[in-house]
């Protein structure tokens, strides 16, 4: 759909003057992984850890933004391409303010990744937070894994709904093999180099 009669309005505060007071620049940190890979987990260590350090970071998280702004979308195909749209428009506005958004999605699908990424554009960074099916299995947190084996869940991603792992992630962070203190340095010395003025 083609929306009309809009005049875009530019801001007033310079994109170098958000930088220079946060003292780094804003980006987005796409967290994209099965379900129990530890993107989560990570994404809100991180902000502590980045928060500490000065930066202004905050996380969008899948079960947090689809309890609100997105609570109107299911889980099929389409409803999952809305998502990610719509997340990816809000982390390139949190971005473009100058702060660091941490958005922790399974994200399943390339295209509605690349749609994420076009929305932000060079300020967009993919994390593939990897662990096997296997291993996210095993911690199944939230019990998902068990209720998709049931076929009480439909369209779960790595079950009976796909998962297509990035092709060229600008990180990838290892779950199965290393603990979440090496991830988060793993993470945190990422933003130093590449989000510090």
């Amino acid at each position: 759909m083609t929306v009309k009669n809009i005049t875009p309005v530019e801001h007033r505060v310079p994109t170098e003057k958000r930088h220079a007071r946060n003292q780094h620049r804003g980006g987005v940190l796409w967290f994209t992984g099965l379900s129990g890979s530890g993107k989560s987990t990570l994404g809100f260590t991180l902000e502590e850890v980045l928060f500490r350090e000065g930066f202004q970071v905050y996380v969008l998280d899948g079960d947090n933004v689809r309890g609100g702004l997105n609570r109107d979308v299911d889980f099929s195909p389409e409803g999952r391409a809305e998502n990610i749209r719509r997340i990816g428009e809000v982390a390139a506005l949190f971005a473009d303010a100058g702060l660091i958004c941490i958005s922790a999605f399974i994200s399943p699908y390339r295209a509605d990744r690349a749609t994420a990424r076009a929305a932000a554009g060079e300020k967009f960074h993919e994390v593939f937070v990897d662990a096997s099916v296997e291993t996210c299995e095993q911690r199944d947190p939230k019990g998902l894994y068990q209720k998709a084996r049931r076929g009480e869940i439909q369209d779960f991603t790595g079950i009976s709904a796909p998962y297509e792992p990035p092709e060229k992630p600008e990180l990838v962070v290892n779950t199965n093999d290393q603990s979440i203190g090496e991830c988060i340095e793993q993470l945190a010395t990422y933003v130093r180099a590449n989000f510090k003025t």
